[in-house]
């Protein structure tokens, strides 16, 4: 008897400790590293998930995809991108550009990307690159967004986190494009830059860290620049529409020929063949189940937007690691979620509404419900 008791005891804990183990309120799970990823993690708080260290002889089609096209890359670009330009070798990717007629363009090149094979949101991307030089070439890593969740370039946005152009060796880019924001359109693209030296003759790395409103990347451990999304001053427009940066994006490398900034100075023939390198990219997201702890702030400070009807911005909330969302409720009844801080009520009809919101993050931890606004519409 003593012996089925004991047994009976052992099994209830067994069983209790098993449903408690997770104690999220979303059941998150510790991140795994990914395997082939040479520094799988970055303290406790980053994890690596997704790499290529092209330690192959030939690129890993599980990871990429083979751009084949002529089409200017939508800046006039001059180069025909082949699969023949790409190679491995050595422990690294090469991108050859060439002075090659072929398909009606006078420069052939190449370009890859992730997308559906290397596909995140928020996280951080680090990458050694070694850029050519000389008049017209353009090289580029940079992230497109996967399934253009706010509507086709630029709306749903591009994060540029290397440029470079040959006729300007010595200096390196990041830039954001987005609706509001792009070097289309009479504002321009958000752009920094930063001196770079040795850009063109020795391998150099770069990060890109992204979190919810937040985008920093920098080189060889200083900061190029940073962009952050603040809604007092974009009172004219939802946030979409200059952070639309909370959907998943994917990777993109290319060395491009000419085009409307990289051929701005011609091109210099003498410079072909030459080639873009890179020595590995690795992706990394923080390990949340692990390293978040509380729930986030109450949302504070909510207030009408000046030049955008039916619109209301607040303070963003404080979080140990992450806020995911906002829940925003009108009359008591929720009405929906929103990624930013920031909403606006396009299905309501004119009236008086209270208004409240709760702050949410990664593990489902949610904050206590803001003070009460009202809204007249």
């Amino acid at each position: 008897m003593k012996k089925q008791l004991m047994f009976m005891i052992v099994l209830i804990l067994s069983f209790l400790i098993t449903s408690c183990g997770n104690s999220l309120p979303n059941n998150l799970e510790p991140l795994k590293a990914y395997e082939n990823c040479e520094i799988k993690t970055l303290s406790e708080d980053y994890v690596c998930v997704w790499a290529d260290e092209f330690n192959g002889s030939e690129l890993d089609m599980s990871k990429w995809n083979i751009e084949v096209n002529g089409y200017g890359g939508g800046n006039q670009e001059l180069q025909y991108y082949k699969e023949d330009n790409i190679f491995v070798r050595d422990g690294k990717l090469e991108i050859e550009g060439r002075k090659e007629y072929f398909s009606g363009k006078s420069y052939t090149s190449g370009r890859i990307n992730s997308k559906y094979k290397g596909d995140f949101r928020y996280g951080r991307v680090e990458f050694s690159a070694k850029v050519p030089t000389g008049n017209g070439t353009w090289s580029a890593v940079w992230l497109l967004p996967t399934m253009n969740s706010y509507g086709g370039w630029p709306n749903s946005g591009e994060i540029d986190i290397l440029e470079h152009v040959g006729y300007d060796p010595n200096r390196v880019f990041s830039s954001t494009h987005t609706k509001k924001f792009n070097h289309l359109g009479d504002k321009g693209s958000l752009t920094f830059s930063k001196t770079l030296y040795e850009a063109t003759t020795d391998f150099n790395n770069y990060v890109f860290e992204w979190e919810p409103g937040n985008m920093k990347m920098y080189v060889n451990e200083s900061k190029i620049g940073e962009f952050n999304y603040v809604p007092a001053y974009n009172q004219d427009v939802e946030y979409k529409d200059v952070y639309p940066f909370d959907q998943m994006f994917h990777i993109i490398i290319n060395l491009a020929i000419g085009g409307v900034w990289g051929g701005v100075q011609g091109i210099n023939d003498e410079i072909f063949p030459t080639s873009m390198y890179v020595d590995y990219v690795r992706v990394y997201q923080k390990n949340i189940a692990n390293i978040d702890k509380t729930a986030p702030s109450k949302p504070e400070k909510i207030r009408k937007m000046t030049s955008l009807s039916r619109s209301i911005f607040w303070n963003p909330s404080e979080d140990d690691v992450m806020v995911e969302k906002y829940a925003v409720y009108v009359d008591g009844d929720f009405y929906k979620y929103t990624n930013l801080n920031q909403i606006r009520f396009n299905s309501l009809f004119p009236g008086e509404y209270e208004i409240t919101i709760e702050a949410i993050d990664f593990t489902g931890r949610v904050s206590s419900k803001s003070d009460k606004f009202i809204l007249l519409i």
